[in-house]
Formats: C-alpha cells, sequence, structure tokens
C-alpha cells in the first residue's frame, strides 16, 4: 500500500479500529497497525473546528480581533467555557450576517449544523449548573406599576405623567429595567408631591381653593364626525373627559372653541348646537354662531384686514359665555362636550383637506366649529367629603366615638400597608405610620391621610426588594421566597401589586407548592388585566408603538394624516394583539392572521368597504390580502418611517431586532447619510440609493442582512398607505435577496420567509417577555434557558400561555445568583 493510498484509508475509514477489536485476541496482534487508524478518528469539535477555520478565523483571530472576537484561541472541545464568545457567534450566524457578503460562506446545511451543535453544547453545559442571573436589590416601580399599584391599591386613576417623569428606557426597550430606574433628589420630591395629592384626593379631604383644569383639543383631531362612545348618539365633534372631583361640590366648566392663528374662531357664519353633559346628562345647550354683524374677512385673510368693528369682536368673543356652572359629586365623573351633528348636508363645494401654514391661517367660516379647549374649576362650595371608590378601599371601619379612633387607624393602616408592601408588616412599621396618624390636628380622616401619605412614600410601596438570605454564600444561587415570587408573577402579567388572594397565598407558603404556581399563573392570566397590561406595557415597548404619538409625518406629503388616524392606528394594534393574548393563539398568528380591527376612519384609509362609525370591529381578509398580519398594521410602519418617506433601512432594523430577533451591530460614526438623490442629482429611488450606499463593503456588512427585509415593506408608505409607484413615479420594487440567497417579494413572500422558521420568531417573543418579565437586561447564560423555554412551548405551537408558564417556571424567573465578594464588597 503506498503513502497516498494509506493516508485515503485513514481518511475514509475512521471505524476501522472498531472492526479490528471485535476479538480481545485480535486487538492484542494488530493494536500497533489499528491504532494509527483510530487516532485519526475525527471528533465533532474537530469537523466544526475545521469550518471555523475555514470562514471565521481569517478575520476573528488574535491578531485582527475584529468586533473584539477572538475564535482562534478557543478550545471547542469546551463549548460552555467561552460561552458569552459563542452566543455571539450563534446571533450573527442565525441571521447570516456573517461571513460578510464577499467572503465564502458555509451552504445552508452548514450554518444549520454548527448553529444547532453549538446550541446542544452551551445548554448541555447550561443544564447542569443553571445560571438565574441577579435581579436589583431595589428594583423601582416605574410610572405605568406606579399609575396600576395606585389604582389597586386606593381605586384612582391618576395622571401619572403630570406627576413623575418619564422613565429611561434600556436598549432592549422596556422601562421596568431595575438598573435604569434609579432615584435622584428630583424625582424624590416629585413623590412626595404625588404622594400628598393621591392621599387627599383618595381620602376626600377638600382642596385649599378652587383649581382648573384644562383639557386640551389636538389641532389636526378632525371634529366632523361622532368621536366615541362615550358621546352621545347624534353628536359630532368634541371631547368626552374622564375628570376626578375631589369632593362633592359646586364647580364650573368653560368651553373655548377652536380659532387660527390670528385668533378669530372658526365656524362663526353659521349657527351651531353644542351641548354640555355631566355622566351623560344634559347640563346645559348653547346656540352659538351666525351672529356676526357685517360682511365677513375674505377667507384666509381674517386678522390681515380689518373689518367692521361688531363683525371683529364676535370673532374672537361669541365663546365668551360658554360657562356652566353646576353640581358633582366626589369622584371619577365623564364631562362631555359636543356639537349636536346636522342632518342635512349644507350645499357648496367639498374643499380639501388644509395642512400646514394653510390650517393655521384656514378660517372655515361656513364650515364646522370644534373644541379646543375645556376647562373644570372648582369645588367652589364644599358639601361633603362623598362616597367614593377610594373611601370605600381606605375606611374599613369608622370610629364610633374618640376611644376607638386608634384602634380602627391601626386596622385602617395595617390593612393597607401590607397590601402595598406586598408583604406583613412589622409592629415596628406601623407605628412608623401611626405616628403620622397621630401628628395630625384635625379629624380622623386628616390623620389617615398624613399617614397614607407616608406610606406612599416608603421605599417598601416604590421598590420591590428581593434580599439575599443571610445562609447563602457569595454567588449561590438560591430560590426566591413566596412572597418575592408572588410579585414578581402579579408585575410580570398585571405591572401591578399582587391582588389579596395571591398575596395570602404567598403569606402562607403555598405558592411555590406543586400544582399551585401554575393555578395562580392561569388565574392572572384570565384576569383582563393581564392583556391590558401585556398590550399597553410590554408589547407597546416592544414594537415600540410608544414612539407613534411623537412622530408627525410631512403634512404636505401625507395631508391625509391626522389625529383621528393616529389613534386608529394605535387601537387597531391593541385590540389585535390582545385578541391573541385573550383567546391564547399562538403567538405566530402575530404574523399570519388573516383578521384586523378597523373602525370607519381605518377602513376608509386602508381601502375597505362597509365599515362606518367610530368603533372598531374585526374584520377577516380575504386570501392574497395585503393587510393580514402584524407587519401591515399602519402603526408599526409609521413608526418605521421618516416623516417624509419610507426607510428600508428603519424597517429592516426593526425586523431584526423585533421579530427576527438578531439586532445588527451599531453603525461606524462616520457613516454618511443616505443622499436625497441619485448620481449627478438625478431622481432615484430609496432602492437605487441604498445600492450604491452599499458599494461600500463596510456599508455592505450590515446592510446585506437588514435592507432586504424593509424592501419588502416597500408598497406601503411612509403613513401605511399601499402604492404601487414610488414617490419619482416608478414602480415599485419589493423583491429582496438575503445573503444566503433565500429571495423573498412583498409582504406575502416576507411573511412566508419567516414563516419558515416558527421557532426564531418564537423564539424573539420569548426573549423580549423574559426580559420584560425579569426586569433586567438579558445576558449570554440567559440564552440557553430561552431556548429551552421555546422547546417546551412547541409542543402547544407556542400559545402566549405556554410561553408565560414556561418562562414562571424557569430557573430564571424563581431563583436568583447572590451577590458575589466582589460587589459586596
Amino acid at each position: 500500500m503506498n503513502s497516498a493510498t494509506q493516508q485515503e484509508s485513514l481518511k475514509f475509514k475512521p471505524s476501522s479500529f472498531a472492526r479490528c477489536c471485535r476479538d480481545g485476541l485480535l486487538a492484542t496482534l494488530f493494536l500497533p497497525i489499528c491504532w494509527p487508524i483510530f487516532a485519526q478518528e475525527v471528533t465533532a469539535a474537530d469537523q466544526y473546528r475545521q469550518l471555523v477555520d475555514q470562514y471565521c478565523v481569517a478575520c476573528h483571530n488574535q491578531a485582527y480581533s475584529n468586533a473584539g472576537v477572538e475564535l482562534d484561541g478557543l478550545d471547542m472541545g469546551q463549548i460552555s467555557t467561552d460561552a458569552e464568545t459563542w452566543e455571539r457567534v450563534i446571533r450573527k450566524l442565525r441571521s447570516r450576517a456573517m461571513p460578510p457578503p464577499a467572503s465564502p460562506r458555509p451552504d445552508e446545511t452548514g450554518y444549520r449544523s454548527l448553529i444547532a451543535w453549538l446550541e446542544d453544547q452551551i445548554d448541555s453545559a447550561a443544564a447542569q449548573r443553571p445560571n438565574p442571573g441577579r435581579t436589583e436589590t431595589f428594583h423601582r416601580l416605574n410610572r405605568f406599576e406606579y399609575k396600576a399599584a395606585i389604582g389597586d391599591l386606593l381605586g384612582l386613576d391618576i395622571d401619572v405623567e403630570s406627576m413623575l417623569p418619564v422613565d429611561n428606557t434600556f436598549d432592549a426597550g422596556f422601562d421596568n429595567n431595575g438598573a435604569m430606574l434609579t432615584v435622584s433628589p428630583a424625582l424624590l420630591e416629585r413623590y412626595l408631591l404625588a404622594a400628598r395629592k393621591i392621599s387627599r384626593l383618595a381620602v376626600g379631604i377638600a382642596p385649599d381653593g378652587p383649581a382648573i383644569d384644562d383639557y386640551k383639543v389636538h389641532l389636526n383631531l378632525i371634529q366632523d364626525d361622532r368621536m366615541g362612545a362615550r358621546l352621545p348618539f347624534g353628536s359630532r365633534g368634541g371631547t368626552a373627559i374622564e375628570h376626578y372631583f375631589p369632593v362633592d361640590g359646586s364647580y364650573r366648566v368653560k368651553v373655548d372653541l377652536q380659532s387660527q392663528y390670528n385668533d378669530y374662531l372658526r365656524g362663526m357664519g353659521r349657527t351651531h348646537t353644542l351641548d354640555v353633559r355631566l355622566n351623560g346628562e344634559l347640563l346645559q345647550r348653547f346656540t352659538i354662531g351666525g351672529e356676526a354683524g357685517g360682511p365677513a374677512a375674505p377667507e384666509g385673510f381674517a386678522g390681515n384686514i380689518q373689518m367692521d368693528r361688531a363683525w371683529e369682536d364676535y370673532m374672537h368673543h361669541a365663546d365668551d359665555n360658554l360657562v356652566v356652572e353646576f353640581e358633582a359629586a366626589a369622584g371619577p365623573q365623564t364631562l362631555s362636550v359636543s356639537f349636536v351633528r346636522d342632518l342635512v348636508a349644507k350645499p357648496g363645494v367639498r374643499q380639501p383637506r388644509q395642512t400646514s401654514y394653510s390650517l393655521a391661517t384656514e378660517q372655515r367660516y361656513y364650515g364646522n366649529a370644534a373644541i379646543d379647549t375645556v376647562s373644570i374649576a372648582g369645588p367652589f362650595d364644599v358639601y361633603q367629603a362623598g362616597d367614593t371608590l377610594s373611601r370605600n378601599k381606605i375606611f374599613s371601619c369608622r370610629p364610633s366615638e374618640v376611644a376607638e379612633a386608634e384602634a380602627c387607624a391601626r386596622t385602617i393602616l395595617s390593612r393597607l400597608a401590607t397590601r402595598a408592601y406586598r408583604r406583613p408588616v412589622t409592629d415596628v412599621e406601623i407605628e412608623i405610620l401611626m405616628q403620622f396618624y397621630a401628628a395630625s390636628e384635625s379629624d380622623f380622616d386628616s390623620g389617615i391621610q398624613l399617614a397614607l401619605e407616608r406610606l406612599l412614600v416608603d421605599p417598601n410601596f416604590l421598590f420591590r426588594i428581593e434580599r439575599d438570605p443571610e445562609s447563602v454564600a457569595p454567588g449561590d444561587n438560591y430560590t426566591i421566597t413566596d412572597l418575592e415570587l408572588a410579585s414578581r408573577l402579579s408585575f410580570f402579567l398585571w405591572s401591578t401589586l399582587p391582588d389579596q388572594e395571591l398575596l395570602d397565598i404567598a403569606i402562607d407558603g403555598r405558592l411555590s407548592a406543586p400544582g399551585v404556581l401554575e393555578t395562580q399563573l392561569q388565574r392572572l392570566l384570565r384576569d383582563p388585566r393581564a392583556a391590558d397590561s401585556l398590550v399597553k406595557n410590554f408589547a407597546a415597548q416592544w414594537l415600540q408603538l410608544r414612539n407613534l404619538r411623537g412622530l408627525l409625518p410631512d403634512p404636505d406629503i401625507f395631508p391625509e394624516f391626522d389625529e383621528n388616524l393616529r389613534a386608529a392606528y394605535l387601537r387597531e394594534t391593541e385590540l389585535f394583539i390582545g385578541s391573541t393574548i385573550k383567546q391564547d393563539t399562538s403567538v405566530l398568528e402575530l404574523l399570519n392572521a388573516n383578521y384586523s380591527f378597523v373602525n370607519e376612519r381605518l377602513a376608509n384609509h386602508y381601502g375597505i368597504d362597509g365599515i362606518y362609525g367610530n368603533h372598531f370591529r374585526r374584520v377577516t381578509f380575504s386570501e392574497g390580502d395585503n393587510r393580514g398580519g402584524l407587519l401591515a398594521h399602519g402603526s408599526l410602519l409609521t413608526v418605521t418611517s421618516y416623516p417624509n418617506r419610507t426607510s428600508p433601512v428603519l424597517r429592516g432594523k426593526w425586523l431584526l431586532q423585533n421579530i427576527v430577533g438578531s439586532p445588527p451591530s451599531e453603525p461606524p460614526p462616520d457613516v454618511p447619510a443616505l443622499p436625497d438623490s441619485g448620481t449627478e442629482g438625478q431622481p432615484a429611488s430609496v432602492r437605487e440609493r441604498l445600492e450604491e450606499h452599499r458599494k461600500n463593503p463596510v456599508c455592505a456588512t450590515c446592510h446585506a442582512p437588514m435592507d432586504p427585509l424593509g424592501f419588502a415593506l416597500e408598497n406601503f408608505d411612509a403613513i401605511g398607505s399601499w402604492r404601487s409607484v414610488s414617490a419619482i413615479g416608478t414602480k415599485i420594487d419589493a423583491s429582496g435577496m438575503l445573503p444566503n440567497g433565500i429571495q423573498f417579494e412583498g409582504i406575502s413572500g416576507l411573511y412566508d420567509h419567516l414563516a419558515s422558521d416558527e421557532a426564531q420568531f418564537a423564539e424573539t417573543v420569548t426573549e423580549k417577555l423574559l426580559a420584560f418579565a425579569l426586569g433586567r437586561a438579558l445576558q449570554y447564560y440567559d440564552r440557553p434557558t430561552i431556548r429551552e423555554i421555546v422547546r417546551n412551548a412547541a409542543a402547544d405551537d407556542y400559545t402566549w400561555s405556554s410561553l408565560i408558564s414556561e418562562i414562571v417556571s424557569s430557573p430564571a424567573f424563581r431563583m436568583r445568583q447572590a451577590a458575589s465578594e466582589e460587589s459586596v464588597l
């Protein structure tokens, strides 16, 4: 046998040693011959080392260390030792971002096998020694949680935005990250002021004097139809205000009508009927308009030319007498102001909608009047504290004589403190509250108010506190207490305090018993608060829906965008996600659903016929319709666009980060902005300009896996309208090709591509849910937990409840790592 033949034998017959050694005697006789063959056995680690060396090490080695990754010196026989680095590699491989587009790449089988092997190596080691991570010891309630906690504890729906500043948002997009929820002296002062205001409202302490609350209606809210279910049928425009009246007393409401920028009232060329109602009951009806004396200024010239004095005075002061004095009971009441709708359309030529400067100057002399501001003042006369939900929640007893007051106060404060602190209170803590109660020199209610004010600034209320047991060594893992578990569960699903049933079970030490935790989990999920919180707190941050509120598309390019459409966009997405949670569908339905929720305004924008009225209803789309699934929602399409145009880059980045789960790297600081035109100033589509941009190899590395995803949504413009032609008149090209050669076209092709790996989207949702549930940034050691949750939930088709249940039962949720010796020191 020549040398070449021997080498070929060693390469292709690695099992020869096993055949040689079936018989012990043969093994003894032929061991010197068979051992060289056995030595050529290639392990999986060796095979994948060859793959990594071939495609990765040229850039990621100790000499170049691109992106801080050095793979040449890592032991692939001990993957878990360098799990942090390999998790970074897995993310890049899953998005096919690496190797770079111009470099040699493994085939799809090579990608999949390497990813699977790396994950298996890491997950196997993690299963033997799980790392639950460490949450913050003091985890402050964010604004959403504070508002919800006040609502549950005291029955008050507070305007938290006017009381507390906005919370910092972590890179993952959630503002409940404990590390970011710091406390400054300024914030502490705001908490003190909020506690005083809230406690006085809850107890029913009369204000020191009348106060005025102004409710502004957005200028760009079109008031030509009924504005909502809280306004009467047959009404037009206006607003319904949920106002909290502090005591039973007399109040006053003043209505200011909308005017143009020179303060000339709109719609005063004809009469309008205006109704002011309290809880649906008519307080007063006004007739306004049509009484100006003399000729009117030409449209658009009011304020620029002087007209008859009587006309001028009327146009500035016609709404001065829109004042109503009334009596109201303490507590939340709905005050509505609206016009009576005309049943006959006025003759004339319908005018196009005005925007920008034209909107500011538009007089609409014979058009519809509109509400600008509703001001509620009072109380002017105080009758009594009133019978409110808050007082009923607070005053569980009433002393019939002075001797009973202290015992009753102790009962009230013990019950409130137990709920507020989420645990049994100590005698010392009660005594502190009782000292504040006794400090009041007024009546019983004032003493309770002062003690409640102290309770609302107590760290045990403002912070979720998790302390390491003294018996646990630094750096060791331990199981959290039932009380800590109850708070984690409640704030995860409800963003608020545990209710009495959950708290009682935790106090008894039964929450972690077999079956009890799952029973309570399912009970909390069935409660409407779960869907409401997961939509408005979790999903709104995950999908960046909160950004919609601050966006203003260019009114000259998109004159059809108004506040009605903005509100409809947000409500559609909230109802859609909420329906999947309430019905406990698979999270995959977020992408493959053939239905959505629309009202008349949104239906007109989407081109859906037969929808009338302001209320939302579910509509089912026919096969091939372009509006099915989350990615076709106008809310998300607007959030991922610039004010004047679409951005495949923004949309592609959003998809990688929130749907695919492989966020791209941050761009270098010196990357030039995308030019507004093509080469030599010629008109060019966004696709053509991006193709020019990607000719730079540095840019191509990030854009190659990102831009194709964004291109698939190019049929939707910057406010989510469907289009076939671009802004420069060329046909929309919605095709995309990823670096691995996978091609798709349009939103349907994108959905098909995402559906080809269902587990990947389920893993992204799980990652976001876990970060939200733990209130901390996820680390590399959390990836095995995420993959285990997804594997276990696959049998239930990745339903919301299966993912949430797996999260709650995971070591990351039920355990905690004690502080290390370094952090203690």
